[in-house]
């Protein structure tokens, strides 16, 4: 996985990742069984492999703790609440890296399809985005602030 724009880590999903990555490194150098002709020891250790390469890319581009400016504006390291217009019920979520532990908020990638339509979008603002089903879907971006101001009076 290569990823092309920093992401926003809080320092507990910073610290989560590195915790991760040093367990992933120390099981790889842990042979079970002979590898060459045990499949599903090879099949593990490259799904091993692959994981310390993602976490490796999130972690060089990754911005900890930081949060962006108190703007309203959603972006990566706010917690974003939007209201689906056909339904009227509201949702709260971090814009952040999925995979990483956030506590108890659900999180959205900019990558995925809400994160897409909502990144830069002001209060009041209407996005419309595809569901993976193929379902279109309006929000409206209610509010956006930064995680740490969230997670003082959340």
């Amino acid at each position: 996985m290569i990823v092309k724009h920093t992401v926003w880590l809080s320092p507990h999903a910073y610290e989560h990742l590195q915790d991760e990555l040093a367990t992933l490194r120390r099981l790889t150098t842990i042979r079970t069984g002979d590898a060459d002709t045990d499949e599903n020891a090879t099949a593990v250790q490259a799904a091993r492999r692959s994981r310390i390469q993602q976490i490796h890319d999130l972690l060089m581009n990754a911005v900890v703790g930081e949060d962006p400016p108190n703007d309203g504006i959603a972006e990566p390291g706010m917690v974003v609440t939007v209201r689906y217009d056909d339904t009227g019920e509201a949702e709260t979520f971090l814009l952040g890296v999925r995979g990483a532990e956030y506590g108890d908020l659900d999180v959205y990638s900019v990558d995925s399809p809400l994160g897409a339509a909502i990144v830069r979008a002001r209060p009041g603002q209407r996005c419309t985005y595809t569901t993976p089903n193929g379902e279109t879907l309006t929000v409206t971006m209610l509010r956006a602030v930064p995680h740490g101001i969230h997670s003082l009076t959340g």
